[in-house]
């Protein structure tokens, strides 16, 4: 993937060094610098700090029952317990946060695993303890309730509390919030039984990259090894990969099926019509704008093969396969990209957003220390943002300097965390959390912005082509494959509705169903292939995976805006507006009206373009 340097902006793509080249074994979290890791002490100064801020939430949390039958009294007397709650939410947001962070960075620690499973624990108490509020508000009769909403006294609450009579019809007596508040964490562990075995207990063994080293094969750098330039190494990555997956394919599959009667069983208790309008309903999204994306995507297919048919002969293959489709087309394009520079090319393709912007940015990814940056053993796979009300919004990377989309991660990740930083300090706390559905629109919108700024800091034909063809896969992995998820969740939770029994060779099937339409005629499927359902972990937070596509199609169009425009008012107003109004609302204020399939269109729209754009630049 190389024969020389090449330039994008002032950093230099350079030579695959020696010095990282040796660095192949994977670390112990003891032998990480600390300047490569999160700086957590603006959580707790240690876990003392941690055990006693638990300590005070289980001693004060029970205070809560001297609002019990109170509620409907007064505004004050509502208000007054409406500002408890959110005290001890505040309170859970942190210890929770400082123990998750703990156990991602180590998840074979076991003083860390201790200390978020008692945090759990005491969540669910707490949750019991708690559960007499939604009840007790639904109960105020509908013309008392309107007055409390008119009264000064709650004017901080107002939006908070419509967004909860919402769920009136769908919130059950006292009694039975306390029971579904108490088998919270056994409804919900499977997530947990699938990180374990997934990111601990599974072993992938030893591949020779195409230098001839050695390197240890994990879900980190699974997706290093699909980007080598020789197809053998591909090969042998894929298939030493799932042949881990295949060897615990049963019990994967009772996990996921677990985690689908539980969304069943939650919606069926609370009335909802399915698990997927359960979903829906929190957002206020409409169940036809989750159709118009599978119809429109599903619609727009041809795109699609006519890139994998480029891709197969840019590659010299005979025949596709699924670990053909990482690896960068571009062969003299060579990335070996270190942290410093991935920051500084990010932060150059963000200076539309404005001084303020940069400057938070900047700022915690370096000396504030927001991100801890590489993989260590034990180590969750993957990237997250992770941020509440009154801590910095940390980043979790597994950057690698020769995975060029590590940098695309980094910017998408960036974009939850700067979403989270505006949304602070403009919003109250109960206006503060956004949804989901906005969180997807933040983060590829700064991706998209950084594959602009790539190409207008080169004129070289080769490097465009890289940069064209990495934009090609990120619409390809986020409205594509994403869509494909969503089709499969839509899929594998009705078959629970109709009583259709969730086994093995069951979403093997479904998924199957899928991979021909999704990746066309030309494509050989490797029965492999038919397990990745089962190795997803969005598929545990189901209907989640659907807001990716979403995120990408309303990206596409502000993103559109801010540079044609000049002007990012509107943009980080979006960003500032947090959970204070439900997510179609919002992009509405911004200019984008997720009800019709207009913005899914132009998302494909603009795939289709890229993909004849790099036709012609690969000739």
């Amino acid at each position: 993937m190389q024969s020389s340097p090449c330039y994008c902006g002032d950093m230099p793509l350079t030579h695959y060094t020696e010095s990282e080249a040796a660095a192949r074994s994977v670390p112990h979290r003891s032998e990480v610098h600390p300047a490569d890791t999160w700086d957590l002490t603006p959580l707790y100064r240690g876990e003392e700090a941690w055990e006693q801020d638990f300590k005070a939430l289980q001693a004060g949390y029970v205070k809560i029952s001297t609002f019990r039958g109170k509620l409907g009294e007064s505004p004050a007397e509502l208000r007054q317990a409406l500002e408890f709650e959110k005290g001890i939410d505040m309170r859970i947001g942190q210890l929770n946060q400082y123990a998750g962070l703990r156990v991602a960075e180590d998840s074979s620690n076991d003083a860390s695993l201790s200390r978020e499973g008692r945090l759990e624990s005491l969540r669910v108490r707490i949750g019991e303890a708690f559960s007499f509020l939604g009840p007790e508000i639904q109960a105020i009769p509908d013309e008392v309730f309107d007055r409390y909403l008119a009264d000064e006294t709650l004017a901080e609450w107002v939006i908070p509390l419509k967004k909860l009579r919402r769920l009136k019809p769908h919130t059950l007596s006292a009694n039975e919030e306390r029971l579904l508040a108490l088998g919270s964490s056994a409804m919900r562990g499977h997530q947990e039984t699938f990180s374990q075995l997934t990111n601990v207990d599974m072993k992938f063994g030893v591949v020779r990259d195409g230098s001839g080293k050695e390197r240890e094969l994990t879900q980190s750098s699974f997706s290093s090894f699909l980007q080598q330039r020789d197809a053998e190494v591909r090969r042998e990555a894929f298939h030493k990969f799932y042949a881990q997956f295949k060897d615990h394919q049963f019990t994967l599959a009772s996990s996921l099926g677990s985690s689908i009667r539980a969304d069943v069983f939650d919606a069926r208790a609370r009335s909802y019509p399915s698990a997927i309008e359960a979903a829906l309903f929190l957002d206020d999204v409409p169940l036809s704008v989750y159709e118009n994306l599978i119809s429109t995507v599903r619609s727009r297919l041809s795109p699609l093969y006519r890139y994998f048919d480029l891709r197969r002969s840019v590659l010299g293959l005979e025949e596709i396969h699924h670990y053909d489709t990482y690896v960068p087309m571009v062969s003299e394009i060579r990335t070996n990209l270190e942290w410093d520079g991935a920051v500084e090319r990010v932060l150059g393709a963000l200076a539309p957003l404005g001084p303020e912007y940069l400057s938070a940015l900047g700022n915690g990814l370096g000396q504030d220390r927001w991100c801890d940056r590489y993989e260590n053993k034990g180590k969750r796979s993957g990237a997250f943002s992770y941020g509440t009300y009154s801590s910095p919004p940390y980043i979790m990377m597994n950057y690698k300097s020769d995975v060029f989309s590590d940098v695309y991660t980094l910017a998408h990740e960036a974009g939850h965390s700067m979403h989270t930083w505006y949304s602070q300090r403009t919003q109250s706390y109960q206006n503060y959390h956004y949804p989901i559905f906005l969180a997807e629109v933040a983060s590829t919108f700064n991706e998209i912005l950084l594959t602009e700024h790539l190409l207008k800091t080169t004129d070289d034909r080769m490097m465009r082509a890289y940069v064209i063809n990495r934009q090609i896969d990120d619409l390809r992995g986020t409205l594509f494959r994403q869509t494909m998820f969503a089709e499969f969740e839509r899929a594998t939770h009705a078959a629970e509705e109709a009583g259709d029994p969730l086994t093995l060779e069951g979403f093997k099937k479904v998924y199957r169903d899928l991979l021909g339409p999704y990746f066309g005629p030309h494509f050989v499927i490797d029965p492999e292939l038919e397990l990745e359902g089962l190795r997803i972990p969005h598929f545990y937070s189901a209907f989640y995976v659907y807001k990716y596509a979403t995120g990408i199609s309303a990206a596409v169009a502000l993103a559109g805006q801010v540079l044609e425009s000049g002007d990012a008012t509107r943009y980080l107003n979006f960003l500032r507006s947090g959970g204070s109004r439900f997510p179609i609302e919002t992009l509405a204020e911004a200019g984008v009206d997720m009800t019709s399939p207009a913005p899914v269109e132009a998302a494909l729209q603009l795939f289709e373009r890229r993909v004849g754009e790099l036709a012609e630049l690969l000739g």
